[in-house]
């Protein structure tokens, strides 16, 4: 017991010791502060004073453009000559160009008009060719139908270019034959200005006796008319075709000239 009593004292001592040196180091730690740090009050808040007023700023003067020297207004001068050159020499060549493309296109039309000419020629040519031969088949034609038709007994003259064994009409020499008999017959003394045809209707008879005769055709003249009428009553008979028939009739044409 006496043992754990001189215990607790020895602690108490010890604890109160330890207590007693921290106090004082506390109170030397003070002291020094106080007397190194002295404190003074802060001081009364004072508002700023208003900033100064600003200056307005100068307009400066636009400095004026330099002056181009004479050797920049020389070179200028000649960009422009060369750019105007370049523009005449570009149009110079567009012109060129299009008159070109004319050319082109007149000698196109020009040589399309001839091909077409051409082609008409050649055509218009064979064209004729053609008719020329078939006219060359028709007469070969005709001449081999009239030795044949000769051969049979014909009685055309040569130059007929019928097909048939007799002619129906009279020949182109049997007019040339009646002129030369009727002719002679003519009285007529009058002087007639050019000359005048009268075509007169005749109808004859197997033997070639006029039956009747009328005129078809007056010349304007009526004594050359006259006359040919008193020629033909006069003269009768007609003479016989080159076949040795005499046609039924046809018309007879005068002219006091032939």
């Amino acid at each position: 017991m006496l043992a754990l009593l001189a215990h607790l004292l020895l602690l108490a001592a010890l604890t109160w010791g330890v207590k007693w040196q921290r106090e004082s180091q506390d109170a030397v730690v003070d002291a020094e502060l106080w007397s190194s740090v002295p404190q003074q009050a802060a001081p009364k808040e004072v508002a700023p004073p208003p900033p100064p007023p600003q200056p307005e700023p100068k307009v400066q003067p636009k400095p004026e453009p330099p002056q181009p020297t004479e050797a920049e207004i020389a070179l200028e001068k000649q960009k422009k000559a060369a750019e105007t050159k370049r523009r005449e020499e570009e149009l110079a060549r567009k012109k060129e160009a299009e008159h070109r493309k004319e050319e082109a296109e007149k000698k196109r039309r020009e040589e399309a008009k001839l091909a077409q000419e051409k082609q008409r020629k050649e055509d218009a040519d064979r064209k004729k060719r053609e008719e020329r031969d078939a006219q060359q088949r028709e007469k070969l034609r005709q001449e081999t139908l009239a030795k044949l038709q000769g051969m049979a007994g014909a009685t055309g003259a040569p130059s007929s270019t019928g097909n048939a064994q007799r002619s129906s009409g009279p020949s182109a020499n049997w007019g040339a034959r009646v002129n030369a008999r009727v002719k002679p017959n003519i009285a007529f003394r009058d002087e007639v200005a050019g000359n005048p045809e009268t075509v007169v209707a005749v109808r004859l008879a197997p033997d070639g006796t006029i039956v009747s005769r009328r005129i078809v055709k007056p010349s304007g003249h009526p004594a050359w008319d006259d006359a040919v009428l008193r020629a033909l009553d006069k003269t009768e008979v007609l003479p016989r075709d080159i076949d040795g028939r005499v046609p039924p009739g046809g018309d007879l044409v005068f002219r006091p000239k032939d």
